[in-house]
């Protein structure tokens, strides 16, 4: 696993606070937990932090969780370094998070791959407009339906390099396309239907 650093001194903001919505929110996580064991709502207020963040966890919003929640600064840093859900830097508004895994390599993630390089740039650029940015990931969990891709929270499956391109099409028009399986076939289902332990009438 690549070592996790924080985005560079430059692209941070000087501070950090939820919005009351977000405040009211967290406070509500916190008391989840019984006494002491607060610190445990951790992910979830760094999640939020992240979303209120435009998707990326800057530093001081780290450390205003940690202080929320009565923890020292490197605690949180730890948790947010660690996992990959948290993005360290900056993203684009659509985040595309390409599976680059074996199942998804052998069905077609080099196309898709193409296709990021050509329509974004590199691996965590983002576009000029600030609409792109994309990295290669580990296994997101749907090798039934290789190749695919997350883009922000949704799963977007069995793709060609076709369909990738007219996703990425919905999105720069400001649309959200349907997520899911692309082609003719119900959640990870067989393609074409059942093909075992059918139901059948009696007749």
């Amino acid at each position: 696993m690549a070592v996790r650093r924080l985005a560079p001194p430059e692209l941070q903001p000087k501070s950090f606070a939820f919005t009351a919505e977000n405040r009211a929110w967290s406070e509500k996580e916190i008391a989840k937990y019984p006494p002491g064991r607060q610190a445990s709502a951790i992910i979830p207020l760094l999640w939020k932090a992240q979303e209120q963040c435009g998707g990326w966890l800057p530093e001081a919003a780290i450390r205003a969780v940690a202080d929320q929640l009565g923890l020292a600064h490197i605690r949180a840093l730890e948790v947010a370094t660690f996992y990959t859900m948290f993005n360290l830097a900056p993203v684009g508004r659509t985040y595309v998070q390409l599976c680059g895994t074996t199942p998804c390599v052998l069905r077609g993630a080099e196309d898709l791959k193409a296709v990021c390089r050509r329509r974004i740039g590199d691996e965590q650029h983002i576009t000029p407009d600030g609409q792109f940015s994309w990295i290669e990931v580990e296994c997101l969990g749907a090798c039934v339906n290789a190749p695919m891709v997350q883009i922000n929270k949704d799963y977007y499956e069995d793709l060609t390099a076709e369909s990738f391109e007219k996703i990425l099409d919905e999105f720069a028009a400001g649309r959200t396309p349907t997520p899911g399986p692309q082609i003719d076939r119900q959640l990870s289902a067989p393609v074409g239907g059942p093909t075992t332990l059918k139901l059948f009438e009696r007749t």
